[in-house]
């Protein structure tokens, strides 16, 4: 008997149509209260989703809280000296490329985009985003606007704290109801004993917990771990950007 394996994929970048634009969301530049590091976006919660997205035949815009020039976090560049995030093939590759590098150079801010013109919503981790995403209303009506049309919404690491206070129209919080997943108490206290200081502010799994009628969920430190729960998809970490992109697109092509 012969088995037979038909695949067929949308590879963009070598030619096929464009199927839509996503919108992906990242933090401007700023400045950790906690560290005094200048702080950013996580280079692979951008990179892996990009490539997902771009091998999937959809088209990118990445705009920011603030608008202008965006910049990564210094341990998840790949060719910083700590050697942290060496590994980083995906990353190092887009950086080679003038159209990514000309992205990060001029955003837009996130108030200047018409959601009708996106099919989904991707928010970028990392650490700028604890300080630019939570209480950030622009944001938080953006992304509410997108998760009640029924496009698929994401956000994963850091980002996640922006669903610890994002309301729907109604008045209810996003999670209600929902299982969801962020950056996990035990990364944090690992990154912070790895650095020997405490890096964030406060802890996304721990206010997650105070919230009543939600369920928040973590699997083994730094694995990838991913959730959907109707539109809204959440990723644990920087090692979950690919597979919370995998079920974005999933979502798109049902």
């Amino acid at each position: 008997m012969n088995h037979i394996i038909e695949v067929q994929n949308y590879v963009h970048f070598h030619g096929a149509p464009t199927k839509g634009k996503i919108l992906m969301v990242a933090s401007s530049p700023a400045t950790s209260q906690q560290t005094g590091w200048p702080i950013g976006f996580w280079a692979a919660e951008l990179t892996h989703p990009l490539r997902v997205f771009q091998e999937a035949g959809y088209d990118i815009e990445l705009v920011s809280t603030e608008g202008g020039k965006l910049m990564m976090d210094t341990y998840s560049n790949p060719t910083d000296a700590s050697g942290y995030s060496a590994g980083d093939v995906i990353s190092l590759g887009y950086m080679q490329q003038k159209t990514f590098n000309d992205m990060l150079e001029n955003t837009k801010k996130l108030t200047d985009v018409n959601p009708a013109d996106y099919v989904g919503i991707f928010l970028v981790g990392g650490q700028g985003p604890m300080y630019t995403y939570r209480g950030n209303k622009d944001l938080e009506r953006l992304f509410a606007t997108f998760y009640e049309s029924g496009k698929p919404s994401a956000a994963v690491c850091h980002s996640t704290t922006l669903l610890l206070e994002a309301k729907k129209s109604n008045g209810e919080l996003i999670v209600k109801g929902k299982t969801w997943t962020g950056f996990a108490d035990a990364e944090e206290e690992f990154a912070d004993q790895a650095v020997g200081q405490k890096i964030q502010p406060y802890r996304i799994e721990t206010e997650a917990k105070k919230i009543a009628g939600t369920t928040f969920k973590v699997a083994a430190p730094f694995s990838s771990y991913a959730i959907q729960d109707g539109n809204l998809i959440t990723g644990q970490q920087q090692n979950s950007g690919a597979a919370a992109a995998e079920l974005l697109v999933q979502s798109l092509n049902q």
